[in-house]
């Protein structure tokens, strides 16, 4: 149903290096919790490697509401890193932290989760709105990726200060419906999500 879906701000920031990416990624944190809104924030930062592929550095998420992690600790932000960049390494401290936020891995691995995230992800945008995003984050060496709700979002912008280039997007997700298809996901490659 149409209703059961809300509404985000996407926001990607180009970068010269990761340093900047995390200067602005920090801003919006801090952003957040003075506004006591921190229980929302949701981001990621990106770092394009010699060898041209992205690699997400540092990711932010809070749990939702009935405590699990959305996504086995993966939210909206990680979902679009992968849905324009498929082959995004997570890194070895960013796996360390899923596991940490819930996620006892009793077979295969993730990929199936991470697909139902950037599929459901991807399906709320359209394909010209994914393109111009990935294109964006493409041109610079480092990307912050910022999911906002539209009551905060020029507060966002404010705060990416650093960014060479930052561009915002719709994107609709239904958050119930897409913990239960990465549950199923998970289930389906044999990692069990703990509440």
């Amino acid at each position: 149903m149409i209703s059961d879906y809300d509404t985000f701000v996407v926001f990607t920031s180009t970068y010269s290096n990761v340093d900047e990416a995390l200067h602005d990624f920090e801003t919006v944190k801090a952003l957040y919790g003075d506004l006591k809104l921190i229980d929302t924030f949701d981001a990621a930062v990106l770092e394009k490697q010699s060898n041209g592929k992205v690699k997400i550095v540092k990711k932010h998420e809070q749990p939702t509401e009935d405590g699990l992690k959305l996504g086995a600790g993966l939210g909206l932000a990680t979902g679009v890193a992968l849905a324009l960049f498929p082959g995004a390494a997570i890194g070895a401290g960013l796996a360390a932290a899923i596991a940490g936020a819930g996620v006892a891995v009793a077979g295969a691995g993730t990929g199936a989760a991470f697909g139902a995230l950037a599929g459901h992800v991807a399906g709320g945008m359209s394909r010209k709105d994914l393109q111009e995003l990935g294109e964006a984050l493409d041109s610079g060496s480092a990307g912050l990726v910022v999911i906002a709700a539209s009551n905060v979002e020029e507060k966002v912008r404010m705060a990416l200060k650093k960014g060479i280039k930052t561009i915002s997007k719709q994107v609709r997700a239904n958050l119930n419906e897409l913990e239960k298809e990465i549950e199923q996901a998970a289930r389906e490659e044999g990692v069990r999500l703990k509440r």
